[in-house]
């Protein structure tokens, strides 16, 4: 799986940073789960894990290649302030929605 970065820009209004990527995964023959994605957006980027969460990853009609839209926060308070729940919970799963409760 190889991830390339397209586009970056901050948001200082949402206190976070907006990334464009690439996914190819030739390799693989199927599309990368957004745990997978995620960290190897964070070590491309040297953003925390917990921090970061893929929005949404398209998955390209007849090639190995997906795009996608993440999101990099200041903070988790940040983040969670503005992302819905439905996000959260794809990213990291049930253990965010148990803290939140």
């Amino acid at each position: 799986m190889e991830v390339l970065i397209e586009r970056k820009k901050d948001n200082p209004l949402l206190k976070r940073k907006e990334v464009y990527f690439r996914v190819k995964y030739e390799d693989t023959k199927i599309t990368p789960s957004r745990k997978d994605v995620r960290e190897k957006i964070s070590g491309l980027l040297n953003a925390e894990l917990n921090r970061l969460v893929v929005r949404w990853m398209k998955p390209e009609f007849g090639k190995m290649e997906a795009e996608g839209y993440a999101l990099i926060y200041d903070s988790e308070e940040d983040m969670k302030a503005v992302e819905e729940d439905y996000v959260l919970r794809r990213n990291f799963g049930e253990e965010k929605e148990e803290e939140g409760e």
